[in-house]
């Protein structure tokens, strides 16, 4: 009769699992369901400091509705550029989006019309006052 070692067997299986996770990419287990590209934006503060903020880049439709959802981490300093094809009044909401996010939508010129804050998984819209081109979400506060 063969015995199988038990502790062998578990280390196997240990192995096994660690290099089947070493496979996976990083985005798989941040959340990140699209590879969007990623630019350096310059935002002026009301009280005139200049402030970068690495965004990633949601111009298609698809992209635009995923936004931030089921991302374990958003660090300070980034955040997500939503643009749109033309000027209109945008809604956003935070439907399975656990951190709490500022946004400011932005005209087609660049000026910031309004800044809001969303509270993480509400299905309320969170509306511009007037039309815009772009939304810019960050960690709110930040």
């Amino acid at each position: 009769m063969k015995f199988i070692r038990f502790d062998k067997v578990l280390a196997k299986a240990a192995v096994l699992t660690v290099a089947l996770f070493a496979f996976i990419p990083a985005s798989s287990c941040s959340g990140k369901k699209f590879d969007l590209p990623v630019k350096t934006l310059s935002i002026t503060t009301a009280s005139g400091k200049t402030v970068p903020v690495e965004a990633e880049i949601a111009s298609k439709a698809e992209e635009r509705n995923y936004g931030f959802m089921n991302r374990t981490r958003i660090p300070d300093g980034t955040g997500m550029l939503f643009v749109f094809e033309k000027d209109q009044v945008l809604h956003f909401w935070m439907k399975n989006t656990p951190h709490p996010l500022s946004i400011a939508y932005i005209d087609s010129t660049g000026k910031i019309s309004d800044t809001l804050d969303m509270t993480p998984f509400s299905e309320t819209s969170v509306s511009s006052t007037r039309s815009v081109r772009y939304a810019l979400e960050v960690p709110r506060g930040w």
